[in-house]
């Protein structure tokens, strides 16, 4: 199975600094495997840009299953605290894929970053999002509407960096020719539905659709920062 992907990141129109981390940087092709992923520093911590950019750097050098990558970032974290006390409470998300040469998509996820697959025009979120709001909306304490509003809605049940040991999602995803991946930070679905979303997904190369996806989120408010990594599947 070829790849093709690229990947835009933008600070937004309120936060004066970016804290997002994404890989790869640049637009490629490759046949698999080949890693991917997005991290969203904490907002409201301290250090989140370190937090972030520490987890993406890690991850992408472990060379080991995806859930082992997170986990090993997440050590790395928690280990950059233990040098430099003044960063307790960093913290970030992260989303990873290894897109295989045999056409399967092995995730690993925590934090309410975001994977979604378009297939033939239809658009899936594949990940959970580890929130407070989420956990409402599970439990039938809260609709789906009332959490895209609710004051809670980026507040992280899971995030690397806060504990020891971190549970992360590890789940496959077979893929077909056609496809086309996102990983975003909230930056993107918080400021933007799904309907939204799959709109921009619908046109374009992948470059094309990563900065419109910027474009829209910025347009929308821009109150987070900004990052798109979008792949399409090919024969």
């Amino acid at each position: 199975m070829n790849y093709q992907w690229a990947a835009a990141t933008h600070r937004g129109r309120v936060r004066a600094h970016n804290e997002d981390a994404v890989h790869p940087e640049t637009a490629g092709r490759g046949s698999g495997p080949v890693v991917l992923m997005v991290a969203d520093g904490m907002g409201g911590h301290v250090a989140g840009d370190i937090a972030s950019r520490t987890a993406v750097e890690v991850a992408v050098a472990t060379d080991a299953a995806p859930a082992e990558r997170v986990e090993a970032a997440n050590r790395a974290i928690l280990d950059e605290v233990n040098r430099r006390p003044e960063l307790a409470g960093m913290g970030t998300t992260l989303t990873l894929v290894e897109l295989g040469a045999d056409g399967v998509a092995r995730f690993a996820h925590v934090g309410d970053s975001r994977a979604y697959l378009l297939r033939d025009g239809v658009l899936r979120q594949l990940t959970v999002d580890h929130t407070v709001v989420n956990e409402y909306v599970q439990a039938g304490k809260l609709t789906v509407e009332e959490a895209a509003t609710h004051p809670q809605r980026s507040m992280l049940t899971r995030a690397l960096g806060l504990v020891p040991v971190v549970q992360v999602d590890a789940f496959e995803e077979p893929l077909r020719p056609g496809d086309r991946l996102l990983l975003c930070s909230d930056g993107v679905s918080s400021m933007i539905d799904d309907e939204e979303i799959a709109e921009a997904l619908r046109e374009g190369t992948p470059e094309e659709a990563v900065w419109d996806l910027v474009e829209r989120a910025n347009h929308a408010g821009g109150l987070d920062n900004v990052t798109a990594l979008i792949v399409d599947v090919e024969p």
